[in-house]
């Protein structure tokens, strides 16, 4: 028998379990820890923790010091034994095993010898037994109920022992307090699982709202997908990291839950942004490429001509030097409104040459080779989108952070809408929308302004661009830095970790992932340069 003191002692004990259990965020581990802790209460030899799953009982902790069992939870080796059914094929109940009868019936069954109990089938444990050299004797199977009473798993405790190590029944102020714990178990339990299916729910509405931009574009629906991925991997290697500026730096779990929600967001505010302007694969794009329309007037002009030869307004000469030029200008206009190269003076000086050629319309009218938008749209120096349509794109980061700033987030998800609308900030201050300078932003959110343009420049499936080879983007990313525009200590761990080689074998296609000169890479010190080319040497 336990005596008062070792009662009040294990009553402490459980109560500090109750906070212990309620603290726990991982399932496997909750379990595990349940079953452990009935052991000690009871000195329990063995135990199995059990989970109702429709109208079976699935293992889920089994542990045996005897036996050196030491299986399921998150750190035993997994459990191969088949779910035990609680009604036969015939429907009827399969209560002569002691743990369906508990399950069933919502009662604990205490067996001081399971060789001498009347009523359950023990065949299978006297059998164990013979195979094992093991006497299973006294059994403590309690069910664990949740708040509603409902029977949501059954803790089942093998063998009590006493000070000498004798193995003796369970006592009825032990079964008390296992029970107890069994209660505030099956609580926390369920709790946790509660707060996992909302967490759960919650990402399906994240990916719920990325299905719907995917949905808009499929070239933003990839860009959600890998921006949150590449966070993860850079604020895990920064987390790792232990000299430099960002030592201290250090995340827990529920920190990086709470960063891979702030990745999953970052752009939620395109699901406003016109599809016409974030897939605007040229400068002439609009609902369709009015570059046909050009290359039609195009036509007009050659067709002019032709007429003008025929009329002996033009002699062979000219007339070939003006198809030749009309050639050429097509192909300039062409070039230009694909976006892909910087346009300097000349070119667009060229353009607007163009632009003043006019052609006869249907009625007969003179009009202007290329209208004033026109004209504008293929001056664009970098890029398709003008100004107007660049003002859009850049809205959505507002839209980000107002809708992410009107949701009311709980504790441990409150720096989302911060993490989330701060990666088109720069470290100068040059940034968007709120011109936030390094020192205002969050080690998290410079992170995401790193991956987001890192999966920018190799992201292959854009309409306007190829994706870039790795030599190409750090190269980019590394006059970046200089620039004040990312982060230098991030680009610095980026490197050193190689971050974007692992991002780099997950998402890009070999042939992007190129060998890197790092004395050509802008941003990167000689010492780093030779550090990474000695490691890269080395592999």
């Amino acid at each position: 028998m336990s005596t008062d003191s070792e009662i009040l002692s294990r009553l402490e004990t459980l109560n500090a379990i109750g906070v212990a259990l309620s603290h726990e965020r991982d399932l496997a581990t909750l379990l595990e820890r349940i079953l452990e802790a009935a052991r000690d209460f009871a000195d329990a030899d063995g135990g199995t923790l059990y989970l109702v799953e429709g109208d079976t009982l699935r293992f889920e902790v089994l542990r045996n010091d005897s036996l050196g069992y030491f299986m399921g939870g998150r750190h035993g080796a997994p459990i191969h034994f088949p779910p035990i059914a609680m009604h036969g094929p015939d429907g009827r109940a399969n209560d002569s095993m002691v743990v369906v009868h508990a399950a069933l019936t919502g009662r604990t069954v205490n067996i001081a010898d399971a060789y001498d109990a009347e009523g359950f089938d023990f065949g299978g444990t006297r059998a164990f037994d013979a195979r094992t050299g093991y006497r299973s004797q006294s059994f403590l199977t309690v069910p664990m109920k949740d708040h509603d009473g409902h029977v949501i798993g059954v803790l089942q405790l093998i063998n009590a022992k006493d000070k000498a190590g004798a193995i003796r029944p369970f006592d009825g102020a032990i079964q008390q307090l296992v029970e107890s714990l069994a209660s505030q178990a099956a609580i926390a339990l369920n709790n946790r699982r509660l707060i996992d299916q909302l967490e759960n729910l919650f990402e399906a509405l994240i990916n719920l709202i990325n299905t719907a931009i995917d949905e808009k574009s499929p070239y933003t629906g990839g860009h959600c997908e890998r921006v949150p991925a590449l966070t993860s991997l850079l604020a895990d290697a920064v987390a790792r990291t232990t000299v430099g500026p960002l030592a201290e730096f250090t995340m827990d779990e529920a920190d990086r839950y709470e960063l891979k929600i702030a990745g999953l967001l970052h752009d939620c505010g395109k699901i406003t942004t016109p599809v016409h302007v974030v897939d605007k694969a040229t400068k002439l794009q609009t609902l369709f490429d009015r570059i046909e329309l050009v290359d039609t007037r195009f036509e007009v002009l050659r067709r002019d001509a032709e007429i003008a030869h025929l009329r002996g307004e033009l002699d062979a000469a000219a007339y070939a030097a003006r198809l030749e030029q009309l050639e050429d200008d097509r192909a300039a206009v062409r070039q230009a409104n694909t976006g892909g190269e910087f346009m300097d003076d000349d070119r667009i000086e060229a353009l607007r040459r163009i632009a003043r050629h006019t052609w006869r319309g249907p009625d007969g009218r003179e009009l202007p080779f290329l209208s004033a938008e026109e004209l504008d749209n293929l001056c664009i120096r970098r890029g398709t989108l003008n100004h107007a349509e660049r003002e859009i794109i850049n809205h959505h980061i507002t839209m980000t952070i107002r809708l992410l700033e009107a949701l009311p987030w709980p504790a441990h998800l409150r720096n989302v809408p911060e993490y989330a609308g701060g990666h088109h900030e720069r470290m100068d201050g040059k940034g968007y929308p709120r011109g936030l300078t390094r020192e205002q932003m969050s080690v998290q959110a410079r992170v995401m302004g790193i991956a987001d343009i890192f999966e920018a420049l190799t992201a292959s499936d854009r309409p306007y661009k190829p994706g870039k080879t790795l030599s190409e983007s750090l190269s980019i990313l590394g006059r970046m830095k200089l620039d004040h525009h990312v982060d230098p200590d991030l680009f610095d761990v980026f490197l050193r970790e190689r971050v974007y080689l692992e991002y780099a074998q997950r998402f890009l296609p070999p042939e992007q992932v190129d060998v890197i000169d790092w004395h050509r890479i802008p941003g990167v010190s000689p010492e780093l340069a030779a550090e990474l080319a000695a490691r890269d040497s080395s592999l």
